[in-house]
């Protein structure tokens, strides 16, 4: 399969200059274009320019706002309560990820929750930004509600992802990032329109059945939690994704599980609810990065059950696909998303467009 190599650089200023066609204004546009970009080097293509023509549709609707910036509502010296003002999602957590930061420096923890949010791109960009200031971070979203609870059968909660880092030595690190949910949504869309059954567990039927047919997952049904049915622990990711409800929609005062509007139905604001935490470890133990670099060799070092898939541990993945994209000198992507996106751009008479001169096997 022929991929179109682009630099990071001419990604980033592609999506600016996108967003800047439908009167974002320039600093959004960055943060917006920054995290899509940063979706894609870690491999998680769902989440990045795969992802562009949704915000632009959002701008150009009215439906997310393009003016002002995040408000805070309430203070306290470690948290904080944000109103988002319904801006772009990566607007709002770059504010209460920055307030989070700058609190844990001032008194050990940094507590942000926004309300009045939008979809803000992979949880882990935010965490990451902790974790680069020497500091534990953690991210969650809500989202619309795709998710059929343990012994349901109505979609009732989000794909909730949640998001941990944490540094280690020589700047190595942990990050933890992932959805509540069995798999992504779009893995599920995938599997349909190949016409391909799904593997047991990651979805279920109208009934809350789970089921191998993707078409009904898709037509009534729902994805399930991480783990699947109850007998295989499915209750533990249902928990999970109640967790990050309880840390987004209840703590910060926004809409929540089936309140939230239904995905890509973009008929009312999203008021989307996130959570944002900065932990500084030097108020803790001393010697956290030798521990945590400790930890990662523990599981990195043991002789794994295949010799040809060594134990990796949470962010492995992802440095891995940055080191390839750096190695070959920019992005992969699938020359379906460049000619979609460029199609797009076009309607907004926003040049040049990405290039697809340089085509890589993948």
């Amino acid at each position: 399969m022929d991929r179109c190599l682009i630099k990071k650089a001419e990604v980033q200023s592609f999506i600016e200059r996108c967003m800047i066609a439908v009167q974002t204004k320039p600093h959004h546009a960055r943060s917006l274009a920054e995290v899509l970009v940063e979706g894609d080097y870690r491999g998680h293509y769902s989440h990045g320019l795969n992802r562009m023509d949704m915000y632009v549709k959002d701008i150009q609707s009215g439906i997310c706002a393009k003016d002002g910036e995040p408000v805070v509502e309430k203070e306290s010296p470690a948290t904080a309560l944000v109103n988002g003002e319904n801006l772009l999602g990566p607007v709002v957590g770059n504010f209460c990820m920055n307030l989070a930061i700058k609190k844990a420096k001032e008194v050990g923890v940094g507590w942000v929750v926004a309300h009045n949010s939008n979809h803000y791109g992979i949880a882990g960009h935010y965490a990451i930004q902790a974790q680069k200031a020497n500091m534990i971070g953690m991210s969650f979203t809500n989202t619309s509600p795709l998710v059929v609870p343990t012994r349901g059968k109505e979609c009732t909660l989000g794909t909730n992802p949640i998001s941990v880092a944490a540094p280690a030595k020589n700047g190595d690190s942990f990050v933890l990032d992932m959805a509540t949910s069995a798999v992504a949504l779009g893995k599920v869309e995938l599997h349909e329109r190949r016409g391909d059954p799904i593997p047991e567990g990651w979805g279920c039927d109208d009934k809350g059945q789970l089921t191998p047919d993707p078409k009904k997952v898709l037509a009534g049904g729902g994805l399930v939690p991480i783990g699947g049915s109850e007998a295989t622990g499915g209750y533990k990711g249902y928990g999970l994704g109640m967790m990050v409800e309880v840390f987004c929609g209840i703590l910060a005062g926004s809409h929540y599980s089936k309140y939230i509007r239904t995905w890509k139905v973009t008929d009312r604001a999203a008021n989307l609810g996130q959570c944002f935490v900065a932990i500084n470890p030097e108020n803790f133990a001393p010697g956290f990065c030798d521990r945590m670099s400790d930890l990662l060799s523990i599981q990195r070092g043991m002789d794994p059950a295949d010799p040809n898939s060594p134990v990796l541990a949470a962010g492995d993945p992802e440095r891995m696909n940055m080191k390839k994209c750096d190695d070959m000198g920019g992005i992969p992507y699938h020359i379906n998303v460049v000619n979609y996106m460029n199609d797009c751009a076009k309607k907004i008479n926003v040049s040049p467009l990405l290039p697809c001169d340089k085509l890589v096997s993948s």
